[in-house]
């Protein structure tokens, strides 16, 4: 299998349904499978709490220069 970078949700699911279609074909075993699936999971956790992240940030400068100020936050 050719390395990939997969660095959106995108690419992660074209990475498993790649995954599942070399399952089915019996190129790998269960085991590869799931540590695989499992990893994959991990890592579309992490893009999305990147991107949520990255948004409040861009939401968070826009209400500064708006208010001309620092937000105060809650906790």
């Amino acid at each position: 299998m050719s390395r990939k970078r997969l660095q959106t949700l995108g690419d992660i699911r074209r990475y498993l349904a790649a995954l599942l279609n070399r399952y089915e074909a019996g190129e790998i075993d269960e085991v590869h499978l799931k540590a695989c699936a499992y990893v994959s999971n991990i890592l579309t956790s992490t893009i999305k709490d990147a991107e949520l992240e990255d948004r409040v940030q861009k939401l968070e400068e826009l209400l500064e220069k708006k208010n001309h100020g620092p937000i105060r936050k809650a906790c």
